[in-house]
């Protein structure tokens, strides 16, 4: 009697196995991917693209970030996770992640240079000026045309995706209202945007544009730099310009994104709540 209640307790416990390794399959999706023939860059390029869950064509217009580095292996998932827990914990605006798959970023964020050596270690460097006009030319529009956006458009970036968010406020700001600068490479050409921030910010006005800097602990010029571009932005004396500095002592190059792009969420989101 045991030894058949027993049998036929295997079969129901089997049965429930197969029936479990037998459960349905569906991808999960976050978003999708798009492709957009660049005339600039003579190349066609992969967007990596996030759409919140109450997103529909009628709804009402999103905030967009653009995001560099936004190659699915780089820094669009977790990007895309911190979006998702700030909509979720302090009921941030819902926003389109637009993530810029890479295809050479040493060419893509760096402007030209007669440095021998950083020619010999980036040989295909000085393209920032043709990603500048893709971005304003090209990728905004694309996206203004597809997606029901509005004029809040938030820039990511790190390292030498910071140096070409650097550029891109130095020089034509109006491109996005909210910079999230990150560890900026303003070493690269021997600091020559640098020291030329004064003279670059004396030309241009801002619209309620915001900018957070950030860096870790990390080479010491990188930390002056990014100091630095703060003091500049702020010592500007600029209407309609907010500027705020966030130094993490306990991150380094490596780690510090992460960490700032939270803490920079709480600096635009938590006043909402």
């Amino acid at each position: 009697m045991y030894q058949k209640i027993n049998i036929l307790l295997i079969f129901l416990l089997l049965g429930t196995v197969l029936q479990a390794q037998d459960g349905k399959k569906a991808p999960f999706n976050i978003g999708e991917v798009r492709t957009i023939e660049s005339q600039h860059l003579d190349e066609t390029r992969t967007l990596n693209i996030y759409l919140p869950n109450d997103y529909h064509p009628d709804s009402a217009a999103h905030q967009t970030i653009y995001l560099l580095d936004g190659s699915a292996h780089e820094d669009f998932l977790h990007i895309v996770g911190l979006v998702q827990f700030f909509d979720l914990q302090l009921d941030a605006p819902p926003t389109i992640v637009v993530g810029i798959a890479n295809v050479d970023r040493k060419r893509d964020f760096t402007f030209h240079t007669d440095d021998a050596e950083l020619k010999e270690q980036f040989p295909t460097t000085g393209g920032s000026a043709k990603f500048m006009a893709f971005v304003e030319e090209e990728l905004q529009p694309f996206i203004q045309e597809n997606y029901n956006v509005n004029q809040e458009r938030i820039l990511i970036g790190q390292s030498l995706g910071g140096l070409m968010a650097s550029e891109i406020l130095l020089k034509k700001p109006q491109l996005f209202s909210k910079y999230l600068i990150v560890s900026p490479s303003l070493w690269w050409d021997n600091e020559s945007m640098y020291n030329q921030m004064d003279t670059l910010l004396a030309d241009q006005n801002f619209d309620n544009t915001e900018v957070i800097i950030s860096v870790g602990q990390e080479h010491p010029m990188m930390i002056k730099e990014a100091a630095g571009l703060y003091q500049s932005l702020a010592l500007a004396e600029k209407k309609n310009l907010k500027v705020h500095y966030q130094y993490f002592e306990k991150e380094d190059h490596a780690t510090v994104l992460h960490v700032s792009i939270y803490e920079a969420f709480k600096i635009l989101y938590q006043k909402e709540k």
